[in-house]
Parts: C-alpha cells; sequence; structure tokens
C-alpha cells in the first residue's frame, strides 16, 4: 500500500538531516521529503515577511509531487507551510504547525515598529545569532562546543550528532555552519508580522498546531492568534521550542495523531 507524502520544513538553522530520528518514526506512516535546506538559494532571498521563502515551498511542492501533500513545518518551516498552502492550497492537504506560533496583534505592531525602526528587542534572537560561532578546527571540536550548550542539553547523542553531520560542512580553514548565520540572522530580523488576518478568513486547508508545554518562543508570541487559526486541532506536549529534536519519537507520535485528526475532519466536512 501506498503511503501518503508528508513533507517537512525545517526550523530556522537547522537543516533537514538534523531531523532523521524523528523523521525514522514517522516513515512507517508516511513517505519523507524535504529540503535539505530552505533559504540559501539566491532565487529565494529573505525578504520581510518571508514571501519569497513562502514561494520557494510552493514551487518546490509544485516540482515534486502530482498530487497534494501533508505538509509539516518546525518553527520558520511551519509559517512557511501556511504560506505555501495559502498561497497554493491545491497542493496541500493539511498543515501540522510544531511550535510555530502566529505573532497577531498588540505583538504584532511592536515587530512592525522595531522592524520599521530597526531596533532589536534585548532578547531577541537575530542578536545572538549574528555573533555565533561559526568556525572549528573539525567535526569533533564542533560537536563538542555546541554539547556544552544549554540549547542541546536535552537532545539524545544521536541527533547532536545527526546536526554535526548535516549542519557543519568542510571549509577552508576547518568546519563551519552549513546554514549561514547571517541568513539564519536575517530570517530572525524578517519574522511576519501580519499573519494575523489568517485568523480572520476560513484558512483554505485544515491546520494543526503541537507546541512545546515549555516552549519561551510560544509565551513570547501569544497562542491566541494561533488557537483562532486551528481551532480544537491544538496541543502541547512536553518539552520547549525544539522538541522535535529532544524527543523525536514522542514529537513523532503526536504529529501521527495530529495528522489523523485534522484530516478525519476535513473528510467529514466535505461529507456534509
Amino acid at each position: 500500500m501506498t503511503k501518503p507524502i508528508l513533507h517537512f520544513a525545517h526550523a530556522n538553522s537547522y537543516p533537514a538531516g538534523t531531523y532523521r530520528l524523528f523523521f525514522e518514526r514517522l516513515r512507517q506512516h508516511y513517505d519523507i521529503h524535504a529540503m535539505a535546506m530552505h533559504a540559501h538559494n539566491p532565487d529565494y532571498p529573505v525578504d520581510d515577511g518571508w514571501t519569497s521563502l513562502g514561494r520557494e515551498l510552493s514551487d518546490e511542492l509544485a516540482r515534486r509531487y502530482s498530487a497534494p501533500v501533508i505538509l509539516v513545518g518546525h518553527s520558520l518551516g511551519g509559517i512557511l507551510s501556511l504560506i505555501a498552502a495559502r498561497n497554493r492550497p491545491d497542493l496541500v492537504r493539511c498543515v501540522v504547525l510544531l511550535d510555530s506560533p502566529i505573532v497577531a496583534g498588540w505583538r504584532a505592531m511592536i515587530l512592525r515598529l522595531m522592524k520599521a525602526f530597526n531596533v532589536e528587542h534585548k532578547h531577541a534572537p537575530s542578536r545572538f545569532s549574528v555573533k555565533r560561532r561559526n568556525v572549528w578546527p573539525d567535526r569533533e571540536s564542533s560537536y563538542r562546543h555546541f554539547a556544552s550548550k544549554r540549547v542541546f542539553a536535552a537532545w539524545p547523542e544521536e541527533v547532536l550528532r545527526d546536526y554535526v553531520e548535516h549542519g557543519i560542512s568542510e571549509q577552508e580553514n576547518g568546519v563551519g555552519l552549513s546554514f549561514s548565520r547571517e541568513t539564519e540572522t536575517a530570517i530572525y530580523r524578517t519574522i511576519p508580522h501580519d499573519l494575523g488576518k489568517l485568523t480572520k478568513q476560513n484558512f483554505p486547508v485544515p491546520v494543526g498546531f503541537i507546541g512545546g508545554e515549555d516552549s519561551v518562543e510560544c509565551r513570547l508570541a501569544g497562542l491566541a492568534a494561533t488557537r483562532r487559526l486551528v481551532g480544537e486541532n491544538f496541543i502541547q506536549i512536553p518539552g520547549g521550542h525544539l522538541f522535535p529534536m529532544a524527543t523525536p519519537e514522542a514529537a513523532a507520535e503526536a504529529v501521527n495523531q495530529m495528522i489523523n485528526t485534522v484530516l478525519s475532519e476535513a473528510v467529514s466536512i466535505n461529507v456534509v
């Protein structure tokens, strides 16, 4: 029996290979595909609101597939999946957002003003990414560097090894980040501030949301707009913003359940 196609879009600075264990848990149910790395094709530059990056994803779907597919996206990838589905709903069966909250209301207004006046909040991730270390003598040195960081402390060693395998590449004087820190920073500085309008109309495909109970990103963005968009298709599971890496098995199980829920609801609506 042919498995349904699931196309995955990764988070900012984490190439798709980082999610290998997460994908392995999902492969018993789905045919998994992903772009190796978003935002590094000069034909689709990082622009305000990620318009070009959303078009990059929808163009990729149009090239790859002859029928609509399931879209699952983590953080950046979730918002790109929403943009692609809004632009080309004929290519998408449903969208599942993994810790990709929609910034709306007063938070969106503040974000818009900060971008307009080129001001960054003292806790903005771009303030850290712009000076992130990006060169090491060898892969093992880079692994030890990441293993010492609190953000990676909850990751299984195998997942962190996958990140080093796919997120680090050979360079002239050693190894360095494959996903450039300049691109990562540009993405943070152009977060969409106008997606709240998606909650004020019927979205063209069903959408579900899975967040981390301890996600700082969800707390800062707020979840009211996201709840309006997804309705009852909203759950939170143990973990922070990077829960697909920290707990890939639990994340995959939650994704499979959410896909089944939103697709079954879509079938029920169509029948009625």
